[in-house]
């Protein structure tokens, strides 16, 4: 049997590995719109996203408390060594697999998923903080693309009663230069909800090897949390780009800048209530929000419903997975 510091080491790793998968993910959805409407090039807008991040994830740490000790007591999991390697690899799976066929499903709700599965493998049903998953997980995974497509769509009807006697070149010139500030916006909020949520594990697993006394995230956590992420982008965003900015509908700037400011209002309001809502659903309620006013005709609707089916998978999907990864592990870590 392998000694605990280095498991400690693995599931660190690991950690690192799932937020890369979600950089690849998540990530790019906060700089899709920017670029695929031209105003900025793809290697800008990474390095400009990955800062802006580990700006967010410095911002607070609420949603890493929800996960560190919301939806699973830390005494309940205590002394399983295993546990948040299993949920971990249960994520990274269904990442992986949704990651390669371009389909931007939630690598918040897979890693939830993930770790309730193990939790479920390790203690049964009654290990789980029902409370806190109907509070944190389920009802902000129903209210948030609900709230977001209302919001892209109020944003979107402004801005036309606004700007009803503007040429429509004026206002995608003067759209072009106000998405940088949106985009900037959406990043922000993205490293303040979703590179919590990898500091929220990591610092669960610091607390049950013994390594910190409460759910409190270190620095060291903060910092390779953001920038694990940052890279992830770098590497795999431009699929999940590619479907955020080209396949929902034909994006201008003026469509971007309304559907990032809406997003960004939705994702740092429910990180400052600690729920660890998924950008992914949240972009993509806006995209058809703001779609939806040019004409119903204007959205890919069979492409709505693949994404709603990945969005209703994601939690038993990944939450299987990390069951049986758990099974696995204790073969080697009994």
């Amino acid at each position: 049997m392998l000694e605990a510091p280095f498991l400690l080491i693995v599931i660190v790793i690991a950690a690192l590995i799932f937020d890369f998968t979600n950089g690849a993910h998540d990530c790019a959805n906060a700089i899709a719109t920017v670029v695929s409407t031209k105003v900025v090039t793809p290697r800008f807008a990474v390095g400009a996203a990955a800062l802006l991040n580990l700006c967010g994830a410095l911002a607070g740490t609420e949603v890493a408390k929800t996960l560190g000790g919301g939806i699973v007591p830390p005494q309940v999991v205590e002394g399983s060594q295993i546990l948040v390697l299993a949920a971990l690899s249960g994520a990274i799976a269904w990442n992986l697999i949704t990651w390669y066929f371009g389909i931007p499903s939630s690598s918040s709700h897979a890693l939830i998923g993930g770790l309730v599965g193990a939790v479920v493998a390790h203690a049964d049903f009654q290990a789980l903080n029902g409370k806190g998953i109907i509070d944190k997980v389920l009802i902000p995974l129903v209210g948030s693309p609900l709230t977001g497509f209302a919001v892209g769509m109020l944003f979107m009807w402004c801005i036309y009663w606004f700007c009803a006697k503007i040429h429509r070149v004026r206002v995608n010139v003067a759209f072009r230069r106000l998405q940088l500030v949106s985009a900037g916006l959406m990043a922000t909020s993205h490293g303040l909800n979703d590179a919590q949520k990898t500091m929220g594990i990591i610092t669960l697993a610091l607390l049950i090897f013994g390594e910190i006394d409460s759910v409190e995230v270190p620095m060291w956590v903060k910092l390779a949390c953001a920038g694990a992420m940052g890279l992830g982008t770098a590497f795999g965003g431009w699929k999940i780009v590619k479907t955020m900015g080209h396949r929902i509908f034909k994006l201008e700037p003026v469509h971007g800048f309304a559907a990032e400011s809406a997003a960004a209002l939705v994702i740092s309001g429910a990180s400052f209530l600690g729920a660890p809502v998924s950008t992914t659903h949240t972009i993509s309620a806006c995209l058809f929000g703001v779609g939806s006013t040019k004409r119903l005709s204007a959205v890919r609707w069979p492409l709505a419903m693949r994404l709603v089916m990945a969005w209703i998978l994601t939690l038993p999907a990944a939450g299987m997975m990390g069951f049986a990864s758990f099974r696995f592990f204790q073969l080697f870590w009994p």
